[in-house]
């Protein structure tokens, strides 16, 4: 391969997150960079060797099609049965996607950082596509807005108004995450308690507005719409609980903090995510069931843990 091939391919990784970034999806993401190097692949051999900077050229083209694909999918959730939560991504030791022996290919990692932890993503969804493409690439990769308005059709400053809106979204809904350990522990807790089927400390690890979210994708049973209130969701749980025999619940790393998976069977059934507030009780549960999200955590390697 010639260097400046391996430089094309070199790019993949940091494509991918991008553009996980920017839609939310793990595989959407992979579809938007692979028709992102067949662009590249279909231009002339003159043409490619004119691209001054290839990493540049392909940015643009993956954040453009990341912007068509917001359009799009916006129309799609509407139509979506449930609720529509992004993809949750185990940590890179607890998957096994890239070949039939299960071996990662390291292009295919997603960095695993506060600009993917589910809580942020989710404000992320409440973005305009525009906003969205403009805020990933400017607040989280660092990508000049002179740059940033040939993606999106803009002027800089309208980009630079955009960039301010999707701050203060972002600053309206978001709370500082809490450290690591302790929000492992209230994870431990809520488990143990979960487990146990009771409710009174499922409602003391709560906060009392606390929301609970499904995603079943009209394909797993999930409750339709969130679940609003400490003891609503501390008896949908039990309630969950005592139809799903043989569940097994296991902390893991999701998107980079402390989450539960629960496995029935052999296989990841279930994804959950947690928000904690300042005084330690959580006060958002996302918990993902759509197989199709789950792709990642029923690799060989994910699978094979205890």
């Amino acid at each position: 391969m010639e260097a400046g091939s391996a430089a094309v391919v070199g790019e993949r990784r940091r494509l991918i997150n991008v553009a996980y970034r920017m839609l939310g999806s793990l595989a959407e993401a992979e579809d938007a960079v692979q028709e992102t190097y067949a662009r590249w692949y279909a231009l002339p051999d003159d043409g490619r060797v004119a691209v001054e900077v290839p990493a540049a050229w392909l940015t643009r083209v993956v954040g453009r099609i990341c912007l068509d694909q917001l359009g799009s999918a916006r129309a799609r959730r509407e139509s979506y049965v449930g609720e529509w939560i992004p993809e949750p991504l185990p940590d890179h030791g607890e998957w096994g996607r890239g070949s039939a022996t299960g071996t990662v290919d390291p292009a295919d990692r997603i960095t695993l950082d506060e600009t993917v932890d589910l809580a942020f993503l989710v404000v992320l969804e409440t973005m305009p596509p525009a906003e969205r493409v403009v805020f990933v690439l400017h607040d989280v990769f660092a990508y000049p807005f002179a740059e940033i308005a040939e993606i999106v059709g803009r002027t800089p400053a309208a980009c630079r108004q955009l960039a301010t809106a999707a701050r203060r979204r972002v600053h309206a809904v978001r709370t500082p995450a809490a450290p690591t350990a302790r929000q492992a522990g209230v994870v431990r807790k809520f488990k143990e308690a979960w487990q146990a089927c009771d409710i009174a400390a499922l409602v003391g690890l709560l906060d009392p507005a606390a929301a609970m979210t499904a995603d079943g994708g009209g394909v797993a049973a999930a409750a339709l719409r969130p679940v609003e209130g400490a003891a609503l969701i501390a008896q949908y749980l039990v309630h969950f609980a005592s139809r799903a025999t043989g569940l097994t619940l296991l902390e893991r790393t999701v998107n980079g903090r402390p989450g539960l998976v629960a496995r029935h069977g052999g296989s990841t059934v279930s994804v959950a995510a947690f928000d904690l507030g300042q005084d330690g009780r959580i006060t958002r549960i996302w918990a993902v069931r759509n197989p199709e999200k789950l792709r990642a955590w029923n690799a060989p390697e994910a699978a094979g843990r205890p």
